[in-house]
C-alpha cells in the first residue's frame, strides 16, 4: 500500500474509522475514500456493490458497524445482528468480487467465550458460551471473522481480522443511552460536577475488570497491520492490561475534577467479568501501545469540553 493507493475507510464518521482516517492523512495517504450513511447504506447489497463497481478501491478498511454499550446491546438485539451482518457481508463480498488487494475489519473483543480464560488469547475464539447482553453482536463479529477467512480460503482474498479491546477517544459516542461504560462515565462526572450533585451513580459493583485503548492508537496499530500482517484468524489488539470498573471510576472522577461520591446499583448488570486481551501476538509484528489510560482520559475529556452535544 504506498502513498497514492485508493483506500475506502468504511465508516468513517465514527469513533473507530474517524481515528483510522486521521491516521491515514497524517501518515501521507492521499487518495481516501470515504461515504456518510446517508450516502451509501452498506447494509444495502445492491448500493454497496455500484459503490465499489464505481470507485475500485485499492484497500478496505471495514469499520462501519452498529455498535453501543450494555443498555443499546441488550435493548436493540435485532437491529445489532441484522446489520453487522449486513454491512460485513456486503463489504467483503463486493471487495472480493472487485479486485480489492486488502482488506482490514474491524470486531470487537466481545467474541471471546463470556469465561474465557484470561487473558484472552485469539485460540479461545468459540470455546465457550458468549456473554448474553451482547450476543447478537458478538455473533455477528465472529460470523464475520469466518467470512473474512472463508474468502481468503476459497477466492484468495487478502483480508484480515482485528480485535480490539474497549475503545475510547475523541469522537466517541456520550450519549448514555448507548455509550461504553468509559464515555458514560466521563459525561455522569462532568455532569454531577457542573450541576453540583453529591455523588454519581455507576451501574453494577464496580468489580468487573476491563482493558482500554486509546482509538488513535488502535488507528496506529490498524494501519501498522494493514502494512505488515498477513494471516488467517485473528489478532487481538490491546494494551495487555486492565483494571476495575471501581478504579476506572476514581480515575475519572480525578480527571475531571468531580468531588462527590460514587454509588453503585447492583440491580443492574456487570457484563462479563473480566475482558483482558492477550496482545503477544500483536507484540510479535513490533507494535505496542504508546498512549496511557490517564492520558487518554484527559485528551478525550478536552474532546468533549470543546464539542458539546446533546
Amino acid at each position: 500500500m504506498d502513498k497514492a493507493s485508493s483506500i475506502f475507510v468504511a465508516g468513517h464518521n465514527g469513533l473507530v474509522g474517524s481515528a483510522i482516517l486521521r491516521k491515514l492523512r497524517a501518515a501521507g495517504y492521499s487518495n481516501l475514500i470515504t461515504r456518510g450513511r446517508a450516502e451509501l447504506d452498506l447494509t444495502r447489497q445492491v448500493a454497496t456493490d455500484a459503490f465499489f463497481a464505481e470507485h475500485r478501491p485499492e484497500y478496505v478498511f471495514l469499520a462501519a458497524a452498529k455498535v453501543g454499550g450494555i443498555l443499546a446491546n441488550n435493548t436493540y438485539r435485532a437491529d445489532f445482528i441484522r446489520d453487522n451482518l449486513y454491512i460485513q457481508t456486503n463489504v467483503v463480498d463486493a471487495a472480493h468480487r472487485n479486485g480489492v488487494k486488502k482488506l482490514a475489519f474491524l470486531g470487537s473483543s466481545c467474541i471471546y467465550p463470556k469465561f474465557a480464560p484470561q487473558p484472552m488469547h485469539e485460540d479461545h475464539l468459540l470455546t465457550g458460551i458468549l456473554e448474553p447482553t451482547n450476543e447478537p453482536y458478538a455473533v455477528a463479529k465472529i460470523a464475520g471473522i469466518i467470512t473474512v477467512d472463508s474468502y481468503r480460503r476459497q477466492y484468495g482474498l487478502n483480508g484480515i481480522s482485528l480485535m480490539p479491546t474497549n475503545l475510547y477517544g475523541p469522537g466517541d459516542d456520550f450519549n448514555l443511552q448507548t455509550s461504553h461504560v468509559l464515555s458514560a462515565l466521563l459525561r455522569k462526572f462532568h455532569e454531577a460536577k457542573a450541576s453540583g450533585a453529591p455523588n454519581v451513580t455507576v451501574w453494577g459493583t464496580g468489580t468487573p475488570r476491563r482493558e482500554f485503548l486509546h482509538v488513535d492508537d488502535l488507528a496506529d496499530a490498524a494501519l501498522h497491520l494493514m502494512l505488515h500482517y498477513d494471516e488467517p484468524g485473528i489478532v487481538n489488539v490491546g494494551v495487555g492490561d486492565d483494571l476495575s470498573i471501581a478504579e476506572l471510576a476514581a480515575l475519572i472522577r480525578d480527571v475531571v475534577g468531580y468531588e462527590g461520591e460514587i454509588v453503585y446499583d447492583t440491580s443492574k448488570p456487570d457484563g462479563t467479568p473480566r475482558k483482558l486481551l492477550d496482545v503477544s501476538r500483536l507484540h510479535a509484528t513490533g507494535w505496542k501501545a504508546q498512549i496511557g489510560l490517564r492520558e487518554g482520559i484527559e485528551r478525550t475529556y478536552r474532546w468533549f469540553l470543546e464539542n458539546p452535544s446533546d
